[in-house]
């Protein structure tokens, strides 16, 4: 025992270090990621009224130009931008000592008279230095306002208009029209003199683009100035163009301001206050509401990886504008934390989530009354949940929640349906499909987080399941009384107000591995049958105990979850095979037995449903050797046998009170006497006729009736 004891409390001290350890990790996590560009605490749309009181401008501030607008005036200024080119004298140089060299190696140039060689020269030499480049430069400068660019030298710039340049085709047409009459042009296409006609004028792109940017520059961004005290807008006033220019204006400079060194630190102060103050209030509700999951450190991270998963994606899509909020189904985290925890932490965690993303979103008052309908009805949709179907069905509802409290919303603000943006539909449609997802979900959170959902349960306890089939054929006698054991349990655990499906499926595996040896358990034995004659008591015993491992073996061959296997191992906990150890003892008297051969291996319950199941295994196994089934008689057997447990500290490490463990006793003998209540036995048929007949039919009807 003090083994457990030491077990126990280190688990306690690994809980008080490990639970708020990852609530401050989730805190700093959020802080880190929360958009920080949300200073600017109103919404607003063209075309929609306003929706607060009178707003003046806190300060002076321009009123920007429009996007569309500035570019309309940079584009109508770029007009006027001339581009910047420079003289490649390396291209000039090359190509007339090209053309010198061929003049004296290549026949068709060799064979020109000297006075055609001078002016084709003369002629290159000419093209080259008014320049020549791409053809589609040219026609881009010559289609522009001002038909003009830039030749670059060193560091001066000189501006040249468009004409002054030639192409390549332009250059080589030159050569020909400029050929005097003497001079034959057939000659001269012949020498292929394009051959020597190459681009020297070159864009600089680098220097252009710099130059472009410092032209658009000139174009004022704003337009006027709001001063300080000016009114702007009032409650119920339509935001025209104009309005909404200079709020966008407002907006902007407010979120500028907030980059500032101070204003970020008093901004980011202020969000971390407002998460501690979120995510402290849900500490607070584990820690005095729900102590049970607070100690439960897989369920206390599965939550908070919710809620941060769904912040985080919230301040993605609000920082990158990725999509609309109303696309994310947030519904999920209020489903999932019910389906493996409870209605109200679910309904808990989903408004801390809501409120915290509201904090993010453009319109955070329809945000919050959409979504926190949307959390209520999930809950509402899965009070019971006990097929996976459910999901499905609540989809459709969340569906129409969306729509009708959005609608709502629309009439109540605009007090016309025709006003709703239609798009919406569709962001409601695609968050319902991704709802429907939430079906998978529950199988992956399961295998992840090791949990058991109210679906599974149910699944599980079909008794037309692979391994209750075999249990049944196996062991008949094994499995009416697992049924008995799931029917006692279900009825203790509903008057605690435990978990009955648990509590009805593990009874219904408990004994599993008596399918192993299944004669040597009395209620699978025909009369007059007994495989232990003969055995060593030790022997006996081992083969009793040993059903606990079998069952766990068998248990994890076909895939029970962890939760059912916990009930396998429990439901004898750490006790004796009484009967056995007793014998031995009776036949070796003196002898000190070794107690590890005639103890199971436990470990004790620690659940209070694990300790109902110990409960009702012990009781409805003993129930069947009672002579008679009074009242007094069957709460003679349920004291004894359950104070006998309570004194050897079975139940120690699980959760139960003395109270809960007297109800327990009253829902037995209850119970039992409703199972084993005595039955009216019918007389025979006699001659009919006689006055016996109709005295003893009379007797009977009235003992039928009594009962």
């Amino acid at each position: 025992m003090n083994a457990n004891a030491s077990k126990k409390k280190k688990i306690k001290i690994r809980t008080r270090v490990f639970v708020p350890l990852i609530f401050v990790l989730a805190v700093m996590l959020i802080t880190y990621i929360f958009p920080r560009q949300g200073s600017f605490k109103y919404s607003f749309n063209e075309g929609k009224p306003w929706q607060y009181g009178l707003l003046t401008a806190p300060f002076d501030f321009p009123i920007y130009k429009t996007a569309e607008q500035l570019k309309a005036e940079q584009d109508s200024i770029l007009q006027y931008y001339e581009p910047y080119f420079v003289i490649d004298k390396e291209v000039q140089k090359n190509a007339l000592a090209d053309f010198d060299a061929d003049v004296n190696l290549k026949e068709r140039l060799a064979e020109l008279p000297a006075d055609y060689k001078l002016y084709l020269r003369n002629k290159l030499q000419e093209v080259y230095e008014n320049g020549i480049m791409r053809s589609e430069d040219y026609d881009r400068i010559a289609a522009s306002a001002t038909g003009g660019l830039r030749i670059k030298e060193g560091n001066m710039a000189v501006s040249k208009k468009i004409e002054s340049f030639y192409t390549i085709r332009s250059a080589y047409q030159k050569v020909l029209e400029d050929l005097p009459a003497s001079m034959d042009a057939e000659m001269v296409k012949a020498a292929n003199i394009n051959d020597y006609i190459r681009e020297n004028i070159i864009y600089d792109a680098a220097t252009s683009e710099k130059a472009e940017k410092e032209f658009i520059q000139q174009v004022d961004i704003s337009h006027g100035m709001v001063q300080q005290g000016q009114r702007i807008i009032d409650q119920g006033e339509i935001v025209d163009a104009r309005t909404y220019n200079i709020l966008a204006s407002l907006k902007r400079v407010t979120e500028e301001r907030s980059g500032t060194s101070g204003k970020n630190n008093g901004l980011i102060m202020g969000q971390l206050i407002l998460i501690l103050m979120m995510f402290g209030s849900f500490y607070m509700y584990l820690l005095f509401f729900r102590p049970n999951e607070y100690r439960n450190r897989k369920h206390v991270l599965f939550m908070l990886l919710l809620i941060v998963i769904f912040l985080l994606l919230t301040a993605v899509t609000i920082r990158f504008d990725l999509f609309n909020v109303f696309i994310i189904p947030y519904a999920i985290v209020t489903i999932l934390i019910r389906t493996f925890i409870d209605s109200r932490t679910a309904l808990f965690a989903s408004l801390i989530t809501i409120i915290l993303s509201s904090l993010m979103v453009p319109f955070p008052f329809e945000f919050i009354v959409v979504q926190i309908s949307v959390a209520m009805a999930s809950i509402f949709m899965l009070k019971e949940l006990s097929e996976r179907s459910q999901l499905i069905r609540s989809s459709f509802f969340i569906l129409l929640t969306y729509i009708m409290v959005y609608l709502g919303l629309t009439l109540y603000q605009e007090g016309s349906i025709n006003e709703a943006n239609w798009v919406m539909l569709i962001y409601f449609l695609i968050n319902f499909i991704f709802i429907m997802f939430s079906y998978s979900l529950v199988y992956l959170v399961e295998q992840s987080f090791g949990f058991i959902s109210g679906v599974s349960l149910v699944e599980l306890s079909n008794i037309n399941k692979p391994l209750l089939k075999e249990l049944s054929e196996k062991a008949p006698g094994t499995f009416q009384h697992s049924l008995q054991v799931s029917n006692l349990g279900m009825a203790a655990a509903a008057k605690l107000g435990a978990n009955a499906s648990l509590i009805r499926t593990g009874a219904l595996y408990h004994d599993i591995g008596k399918m192993v040896n299944p004669a040597f358990f009395t209620e699978n034995q025909t009369p007059g049958m007994n495989p232990h004659a003969g055995l060593p008591f030790e022997e006996s015993a081992r083969i009793i105990i040993n059903h606990v491992k079998d069952g766990v073996k068998i248990a994890q061959k076909y895939n029970i979850p962890q939760q059912i296997i916990d009930f396998i191992e429990t439901h004898h906990g750490t006790s004796m095979p009484k009967y056995f150890y007793i014998s031995w003892k009776n036949a070796n008297p003196g002898k000190e037995a070794n107690e590890a051969d005639f103890r199971y291996p436990g470990p004790n319950p620690f659940t209070r449903e694990q300790a109902i199941m110990m409960m009702a295994d012990a009781i409805e196994a003993s129930s069947r050797s009672l002579p008679s089934y009074s009242e007094e008689t069957i709460r003679t057997l349920v004291d004894k046998i359950i104070d006998s447990q309570v004194n050897e500290g079975y139940f120690k490490l699980a959760p139960i009170t003395f109270r809960d463990i007297q109800m327990v006793k009253d829902v037995f003998v209850d119970k039992l006497q409703t199972i084993y209540h005595s039955r009216v036995a019918y007389p025979e048929l006699k001659q009919p006729g006689k006055k016996e007949l109709r005295e003893d039919d009379h007797a009977a009807d009235k003992e039928m009736s009594q009962a």
